[in-house]
């Protein structure tokens, strides 16, 4: 399971693995529950809960309650982009409700740490062309 957090101030974006015994702490929360960024390493940091996607890849949508996997009827939108005006299609969706099932959870940064992400999270050296990776 992967948490993306995003800091809207600064643009910066870092994915954070999270551990089988930290997962506990996300099941069951829904989109847009604030998480403390103590337990995955962002200290001080206060999350927000923004969506994510699961296993297979179909987004999570807020307008389907729970943790279940429906296909909905949508018109706009994430995971639908019509063709000509008015179209509507059948796509797959997973519930607001965090389950095992997801695999990326994405958040929004509401109140900083007293390190920046960059401290945190320093941006690694690319090897030059020469170099075998």
């Amino acid at each position: 399971m992967k948490l993306v957090v995003s800091d809207p101030k600064t643009g910066r974006t870092v994915q954070v693995d999270i551990p089988e015994e930290k997962r506990t702490l996300i099941i069951g929360k829904k989109i847009g529950d604030e998480l403390s960024g103590n337990d995955f390493g962002l200290a001080g940091y206060t999350l927000k809960l923004t969506g994510g996607s699961d296993d297979s890849g179909f987004p999570m949508k807020t307008s389907i309650s729970g943790a279940r996997k429906i296909r909905s009827l949508v018109s706009t939108g994430p995971g639908f982009n019509p063709k000509r005006k008015g179209q509507r299609k059948k796509k797959m969706f997973r519930g607001d409700t965090y389950s095992l099932e997801i695999t990326q959870i994405n958040s929004l940064v509401l109140t900083p740490g007293a390190q920046a992400l960059d401290v945190l999270f320093p941006k690694g050296e690319k090897p030059e062309e020469g170099e075998k990776k």
